[in-house]
């Protein structure tokens, strides 16, 4: 599993400001497969971050890619001190748009107060190595055009615009 270490005496990011929640001295982050009883943090860190609380979709999500999600398709949050600060999920598709086999990435959260500090890197490291490890070369994601700090994020890791172009249509309406 993926561990964060903190150098001894290592510095917050300026204007990064500790949350009371979260430990002033982290000493690791583990990333590790979800667990049912991780749930109820990850929803209302999804709930944090969109503005919205789906507490069936992540049902869902976790029947899907937690429980029957093993092999080629994953599940992980970043943990630190029993909370959950972060998660991804993703998988395996298999000739999606006419694409070979690779790894894609649909969702990746950090808590907002414990960004900055490697988290999505960890979960994002983590889920390519189990990607690499069912021969996967290629790891895909989307993402709103309008939402920079995602964008960022990916770029930050060495993702660039990719082969794929997204297209969409309104339904029920004018086009």
């Amino acid at each position: 599993m993926g561990h964060i270490p903190r150098a001894p005496g290592q510095r917050r990011r300026r204007g990064v400001a500790p949350a009371a929640a979260l430990a002033a001295e982290r000493v690791c982050v583990q990333v590790r497969p979800v667990r049912h009883a991780d749930l109820p943090e990850v929803i209302a860190l999804d709930a944090t971050v969109t503005g919205l609380h789906k507490a069936d979709y992540w049902q869902r999500i976790y029947r899907r890619y937690g429980v029957a999600g093993q092999g080629l398709r994953h599940f992980l949050v970043a943990e630190s001190g029993g909370r959950v600060l972060g998660f991804v999920i993703g998988e395996v598709r298999d000739w999606e748009f006419g694409s070979p086999p690779c790894g894609w990435v649909f969702a990746i959260d950090v808590d907002p107060r414990a960004r900055l500090e490697g988290i999505g890197t960890a979960l994002l490291a983590a889920m390519r190595e189990r990607f690499e490890k069912a021969g996967m070369r290629v790891l895909r994601t989307m993402l709103a055009r309008d939402n920079p700090l995602i964008l960022s994020f990916f770029r930050s890791q060495g993702m660039t615009a990719g082969h794929l172009i997204p297209l969409e249509m309104v339904l029920g309406g004018a086009p």
